[in-house]
């Protein structure tokens, strides 16, 4: 079993683009892949980095043009035209928190290895669905009411979730995310880290790339110190 942390912001629009690749790389590889959702705070402060960082160019406005033309080049992504115009969350770092809540309450953060790919599916599609909410719904995802909506269908407990949401369980599990990010040396969204952060790959990668490096990693039997040829 070759397992990949992926780091992603849920308000990157290349992560949105690229969940595809993810979601294919799932496929290709079923029985043989463990993907281990990690979320890192590039959009954490929107105000800052869009309002502020774009503000000679016209600020949340022109993001939001920015991203239309973006997604104009991808066949499969359905971007609402209020993304960033009229929809303009506070902070990814709501959603960050509420997933890591419900990776909790699936017993997913305790895991060292998939004991329940079934549960670890559910975890998946709730990252995408809220992901999706924003981008092709134009829902404002840094809002707590919103995401517990999104509980719905899954049958977790919205009290469980909020509990160790109260308690600090998310934040902590949120901030262990955080620390590893920095440890593998990640330096935006998405990134896939294998081989125990011995490889990165980051950013809008062909998806051939990702699973050529798969395919290495599968086919040697490394040694301590051995280099790698992927």
């Amino acid at each position: 079993m070759i397992t990949i942390d992926y780091f992603s912001d849920v308000l990157c629009v290349w992560a949105y683009g690229g969940q595809i690749r993810l979601d294919e790389l799932q496929q290709e590889f079923a029985g043989e892949l463990l993907v281990r959702q990690r979320f890192l705070p590039l959009f954490a402060d929107t105000r800052t980095r869009i309002g502020e960082g774009w503000k000679d160019k016209g600020g949340f406005d022109a993001f939001g043009r920015q991203m239309q033309e973006v997604c104009s080049q991808w066949e499969h992504t359905r971007l609402h035209a209020g993304v960033w115009n009229d929809c303009r969350p506070t902070s990814s770092t709501t959603s960050h928190v509420f997933l890591k809540a419900v990776s909790l309450c699936l017993g997913l953060e305790q895991a060292e290895d998939d004991p329940n790919p079934e549960v670890r599916t559910v975890f998946d599609r709730l990252v995408v669905q809220t992901r999706t909410d924003f981008f092709e719904q134009a829902k404002d995802i840094s809002s707590l009411p919103v995401l517990l909506e999104l509980l719905g269908p899954t049958g977790i407990p919205t009290d469980s979730v909020m509990e160790v949401i109260g308690n600090g369980e998310a934040y902590a599990a949120l901030h262990r995310d955080e620390q590893l990010l920095k440890t593998y040396g990640v330096l935006g969204s998405p990134t896939y880290v294998f081989n125990e952060g011995r490889q990165l790959l980051y950013g809008n990668v062909g998806y051939r790339i990702i699973a050529s490096n798969l395919r290495e990693l599968m086919s040697s039997h490394p040694v301590e110190g051995e280099p790698s040829w992927c």
